[in-house]
């Protein structure tokens, strides 16, 4: 089974991770050392600053994608405007049938 770097690189994040949290329970790290506390705090922000680069990088290219691809209606938009075509259709027999009956279809000025 080979695996691709981004699996690699995620299993080394997560190892470290571990391994950190490892140290901080049997002692190995001491969170309140200033200076173990300073590195410990160095590495966040650089792991947080990557992330975030990389979150942002693949959000843009999301919305890079839905502005810059020509998509057509959803199935469910089609749907949609189809049932709103067939009531209009709908609407209209209604109507002739109404005035072949001589009965007043219904103000359409009139609010619900």
């Amino acid at each position: 089974m080979k695996l691709s770097r981004s699996t690699l690189l995620w299993i080394l994040i997560v190892s470290v991770l571990v391994a950190i949290e490892l140290g901080v329970v049997t002692g190995l790290i001491n969170p309140s050392d200033p200076i173990t506390s300073l590195f410990t705090f160095l590495l966040a922000v650089a792991a947080i600053s990557i992330l975030s680069i990389v979150g942002a990088v693949f959000v843009g290219m999301l919305v890079s994608h839905r502005i810059l691809s020509t998509q057509s209606f959803t199935p469910f938009e089609q749907e949609m405007l189809h049932m709103r075509g067939e009531l209009r259709e709908l609407t209209q027999q209604i109507e002739q049938i109404a005035e072949r009956l001589g009965v007043p279809f219904g103000d359409k000025k009139k609010g619900p």
